[in-house]
């Protein structure tokens, strides 16, 4: 639990020390890191030479499909994008590219071929949640994720380096890793002034990480934390809490130079015009988590409403300033909705037992907060919602940057499966479905700034992609791991789509298997113990 450090934090009164104690607390007891992914190579490749045969390409930029297309890797890289006939028409073998003896080529005739989804808010599991590296890692995977961000490296920053680094030499099955790293992780003692806090991003930037996550501090610490993070390159995230946001909101952080807002704390409350702090009913608790769910679904209508002066003047200066926002509204839907995610069908196969326990009402698990969730918390946040997606779809539509993340293994939200209802949410909020994988692909690497070598299929990049046998654009469900659900010429019920293989670095991963290992996991796990799911509330063997 806490240290004595942490508890004694909470009865000072200065809330800038208290926050500082916050950090200090978190990094003082060292993660106990979940188990580490297993040494061993799954994926077929790298080539020589690969040659994807015949496939529809959706490039990741925005522009529509075009196919049949070639596409030539040599290693990890791509050489050759190759249009090679019409559709409805056989191949002209004289168009396409020749094969070379030795080389490997792949019929994806009528598939079609993405970028590499990025997920930009990515915790690698738990220690609480029970989720080792090899679970997670394959759900984020078998989805078609080559690419995570962990904000705030939960199992210490040299954990994640070190699968970072394994990563990288494909060594492990994993996307490739960016690491951030929370405030004040490994610092000794409260960070108070602005000079202990430049001094520990000079300590982290010199062990290796690429960001910093961040939450909303004292404005002189916040201002030395993101100059001093853009002095040694490093990127910066922040989640604006509620118990910062009256001195730090997003538009104050993003003039400081951040480099990505999380979820949207802190957006309404830049927005803000007859008030200057939430409107909080005067017995709020924050570390009553149905305190502080339940009123942030509140809190969108207590900003300026859409398109009027402040909100327009907020959003073009974010925009101005390069802003990204990584929303995560697939992390809260459980608010607007707790059956529809309780229920989610890929819990029985999928969801590991000790995952399952975390995610039920608690009043200490992070994101357990159903003490008695009601039909008005629903409504409210549905509210919130329209109003969030309005702000979403038109930063987006005047040339702001909206990435996908997941924020998952909390709140009923699974690896992998979370990340593709993000990109359902960013449909339901007005994108094009082209404008939905321009987020999960193109805008993330661009948030990363990785752009130069992932994020589109362009010859020159990396050769990361996701081979899908359904048309994803005419519905996003093909991508999940359970796929879609079909009526078949004999009027049966079938499953189709599920990404068919993720490519990462040239080598070929056949997605399905990595789910099929999740899914003998979560078998193990149960017979082990004799685990069902039961729902809260519910006995083993009772009614649903």
């Amino acid at each position: 639990m806490w240290s004595k450090k942490f508890i004694r934090g909470l009865a000072i009164g200065s809330t800038a020390l208290w926050l500082m104690t916050i950090a200090a607390g978190f990094a003082q007891e060292a993660p106990k890191s979940i188990p580490k992914a297993p040494l061993r190579a799954e994926g077929d490749g790298p080539f020589q030479r690969l040659i994807l045969r015949g496939g529809i390409l959706i490039d990741g930029t925005g522009a529509p499909p075009i196919g049949p297309v070639d596409i030539v890797i040599e290693k990890n890289r791509i050489v050759n994008i190759k249009s090679v006939g019409y559709p409805g028409l056989p191949i002209d073998p004289k168009r396409r590219p020749k094969a070379n003896p030795g080389d490997k080529e792949l019929d994806v005739s009528g598939m079609y071929i993405l970028p590499g989804f990025v997920d930009m808010h990515a915790h690698i599991g738990g220690v609480r949640q029970g989720t080792p590296a090899e679970y997670v890692f394959k759900l984020w995977m078998g989805h078609g994720i080559t690419t995570i961000r962990d904000p705030g490296s939960g199992n210490g920053l040299g954990w994640v380096l070190e699968h970072k680094e394994k990563s990288a030499r494909n060594e492990i099955t994993a996307p490739r890793i960016e690491a951030y790293v929370r405030f004040g992780q490994g610092h000794k003692g409260p960070i108070a002034t602005p000079e202990e806090a430049r001094r520990w991003v000079r300590e982290v930037a010199k062990r290796g990480a690429d960001g910093l996550k961040l939450s909303s501090y004292r404005p002189d610490i916040m201002a030395a934390t993101i100059d001093e993070a853009k002095k040694h390159g490093l990127r910066t995230a922040c989640h604006h809490a509620q118990m910062g946001v009256a001195w730090m909101n997003v538009l104050q952080s993003a003039r400081l130079g951040l480099t990505t807002m999380e979820h949207w704390y802190g957006l309404p409350e830049a927005m803000f015009t007859d008030r200057t702090v939430q409107d909080f009913p005067l017995d709020y608790n924050y570390n009553n988590e149905q305190d502080r769910f339940g009123q942030a679904g509140r809190l969108w209508k207590q900003a300026a409403p859409p398109y009027s002066e402040k909100w327009n003047a907020v959003m073009n200066e974010l925009i101005a300033l390069d802003f990204t926002i990584v929303p995560t509204m697939t992390i809260y839907e459980a608010s607007r909705d707790l059956m529809r995610a309780r229920r989610a069908e890929w819990h029985e196969e999928y969801t590991l037992p000790s995952l399952w326990e975390f995610y039920r009402p608690n009043r200490e698990s992070h994101g357990s907060y159903w003490f008695y969730w009601t039909t008005e918390d629903e409504v409210e946040w549905k509210r919130n919602y329209q109003l969030w997606m309005t702000f979403l779809n038109e930063y987006k539509n005047r040339g702001g940057r909206v990435c996908v993340g997941s924020d998952a293994g909390f709140i009923y939200k699974l690896y992998g499966f979370a990340y593709i209802r993000e990109m359902e949410l960013l449909r339901e909020a007005g994108f094009h479905p082209l404008e939905v994988i321009r987020s999960a692909t193109l805008w993330g690497a661009e948030a990363l700034g990785l752009a130069d070598q992932i994020g589109t299929v362009e010859v020159g990049k990396l050769a990361d992609l996701v081979v899908v046998e359904e048309n994803p654009l005419q519905n996003l469900k093909v991508l999940y791991g359970t796929g879609a659900i079909k009526l078949n010429e004999n009027n049966e019920p079938v499953r189709v789509g599920g990404v068919k293989y993720t490519i990462k670095d040239g080598i070929i991963y056949d997605a399905k298997k990595l789910l099929a290992d999740v899914r003998r996991m979560v078998r193990q796990a149960k017979e082990k113990d004799g685990y069902e799911i039961v729902q809260p509330g519910m006995k083993p063997g009772a009614a649903p």
